[in-house]
C-alpha cells in the first residue's frame, strides 16, 4: 500500500520526481478523456426515430448514472466512497451542485443547436476550456508563478485548440442553422460558463482529498435529478412516458453512450486533479476530433464533400493538435506546484480536514494507516444489477439499419481500448486510483 512520507523523513529521488510523474499523468488522462467522450457520441448516431433531444439526454443520463456507482464500485468499492463521504461531507453538496450545472448546460446546448445551428455553437460553448484556465488561476492557484513560457503555452494551446474547434465544427456540421438567433448565441455561450464553472467544485473536491471515483458517484444524483425535471417540465409526464415507450427499442444505444461518457468522465476526473482545470479541461476537449473521426470515418458524414470542406478539417485537426501539445509541455513547474499545495491546504483548515491526509491524497497516495479499500458483497451486487438492467435493454434492442464502415468503427474501437488499457494501468500503478 502507498502511503505518504512523513515530515522527518528525507524525500528520496524517487519521491521528488512524483510530482513530474503525476503531471505527466494527468495530461495522459486528459487525452484519453478525449477519446472516450468523443466516443460516446456514437451509440446517438443509432438513433434515428425522431426523439426529442431531452429524451435522448435523459436516457443516457440514466446510463451514466448506472455507470457511475457500479465503476467505482468495481474498482475500488464502495467502503471507499464511505470514508469519503465521512471524511469530507461538506463537498456532496458541490459534487449535486456540479450534477446540476452539467444537467441545465447540456440543456442549453440543444436550444442552441436548434436556434443556430451546430457549426456556430460548438465552438462558442467550447469557450469553457478559456474559462476553466481563470477559475483555476482565481480559486486555485493554478499558473501562478508559472513563468511567460508557460503562460504562453497554456493559453495560446487553449486559444488554437477553440480556432481548430471552429474550423472542425463547420465542417463536420450536416444541418444548416435554423435561424440565426441571439438566443441560440447566448444559449452556448451559457453553457460554455457553466461547463467551464463546473470544474471549481471539481478541483475544490480533489484539493481536500476526495477520491474522483467518490466524488463522481454524488455527482450524478444532481445530474439525474436535474435532467428529469428538466425532461418533465419542458414536455410533460405523460408525453415524456410516450416517447419512452415508443422508443423502447433504441433506449439501449442511448444508455451505453452514457456508459461510455462515464468511463471518459472518469479520465476527465483524473486530469483535473493531477494536472489541474486550467490544463485538464483543453485537453479533454478533444473529444470534438474524436467524434469528428467518428462521424467522417465510421458514418460517412462528410462524403461527396468539396475540397474546402475537407481542407477546413485537416486544417481544424492540426491546428487541435498544435494546441493540445502546446499544453502538454506546459505542465506545472515547481512554484507553481507550491500554489496548489497551498490551496489544499486552506481548504483543509476551512473544513477541518487532516493536512497530512490531503498532502497524501494530492499525491495519489493514501495516509499512513489509512485502511486500504475492499469490496464488499454490496459492491458485487451493485455491479450485476447495471449489468442486469444494461443486459434487460440490449435483449429488446432493435439493431440499426444504417451504412457503417466496420473497419473505420474497429480501428478506433481499438484505439479507445488501448489509451484505456495504458491510462488504466498508469493509474493503478502511481496511484492505485487515489
Amino acid at each position: 500500500m502507498q502511503s505518504v512520507v512523513t515530515s522527518g523523513d528525507q524525500p528520496s529521488r524517487k519521491e521528488r520526481s512524483r510530482p513530474r510523474k503525476l503531471q505527466i499523468l494527468g495530461i495522459l488522462c486528459g487525452l484519453a478523456a478525449g477519446a472516450w467522450l468523443g466516443a460516446a457520441e456514437a451509440p446517438t448516431k443509432l438513433v434515428t426515430v425522431g426523439l426529442s433531444p431531452l429524451v435522448i439526454s435523459l436516457i443516457m443520463v440514466v446510463g451514466v448514472f448506472l455507470a457511475r456507482w457500479s465503476v467505482p464500485a468495481l474498482i475500488l468499492g464502495t467502503s471507499s466512497i464511505g470514508a469519503d463521504l465521512r471524511r469530507t461531507p461538506h463537498l456532496i453538496i458541490w459534487a449535486l451542485l456540479a450534477g446540476c450545472m452539467w444537467a441545465v448546460a447540456n440543456t442549453m446546448t440543444i436550444f442552441a443547436i436548434r436556434d443556430i445551428g451546430l457549426s456556430i455553437a460548438f465552438p462558442l460553448w467550447n469557450s469553457n476550456s478559456l474559462l476553466g484556465i481563470f477559475w483555476g488561476f482565481v480559486f486555485f492557484g493554478e499558473l501562478r508563478r508559472a513563468g511567460w513560457r508557460r503562460w504562453a503555452g497554456v493559453l495560446g494551446g487553449a486559444t488554437v485548440m477553440c480556432a481548430g474547434a471552429a474550423l472542425l465544427a463547420v465542417a463536420s456540421s450536416t444541418q444548416a442553422p435554423v435561424a440565426h438567433s441571439l438566443r441560440g448565441v447566448w444559449a452556448a455561450l451559457g453553457a460554455g460558463v457553466l461547463w467551464g464553472t463546473m470544474y471549481v467544485p471539481y478541483r475544490k473536491a480533489y484539493l481536500s482529498g476526495m477520491n474522483p471515483l467518490s466524488f463522481v458517484t454524488f455527482f450524478t444524483f444532481g445530474e439525474l435529478g436535474m435532467m428529469a425535471a428538466l425532461a418533465i417540465g419542458y414536455l410533460g409526464l405523460a408525453p415524456l412516458w410516450h416517447e419512452l415507450a415508443r422508443a423502447r427499442d433504441v433506449l439501449f444505444w442511448l444508455m451505453f453512450g452514457g456508459f461510455i461518457w462515464v468511463i471518459g468522465d472518469v479520465f476527465q476526473q483524473y486530469a483535473a486533479k493531477y494536472s489541474g482545470i486550467s490544463r485538464g479541461i483543453p485537453l479533454s476537449n478533444t473529444n470534438q476530433l474524436w467524434g469528428l473521426m467518428w462521424g467522417l470515418f465510421v458514418f460517412g458524414e462528410l462524403h461527396g464533400s468539396s475540397t474546402a470542406t475537407y481542407m477546413q478539417v485537416i486544417g481544424g485537426s492540426l491546428l487541435m493538435m498544435a494546441g493540445v501539445g502546446a499544453i502538454a509541455f506546459s505542465s506545472a513547474s515547481g512554484e507553481e506546484q507550491a500554489q496548489w499545495h497551498e490551496a489544499s491546504q486552506r481548504e483543509a483548515r476551512r473544513y477541518g480536514i487532516a493536512s497530512d491526509f490531503v498532502a497524501a491524497r494530492m499525491q495519489g497516495m493514501q495516509m499512513a494507516g489509512e485502511t486500504k479499500p475492499s469490496r464488499r458483497p454490496l459492491d458485487w451486487i451493485l455491479v450485476a444489477s447495471a449489468t442486469a438492467i444494461f443486459g434487460a435493454f440490449a435483449c429488446f434492442a432493435r439493431a440499426p439499419q444504417m451504412s457503417l464502415h466496420w473497419l473505420s468503427a474497429a480501428f478506433l474501437i481499438v484505439a479507445t481500448l488501448v489509451l484505456l488499457l495504458i491510462c488504466g494501468v498508469a493509474l493503478w500503478r502511481i496511484t492505485r486510483f487515489n
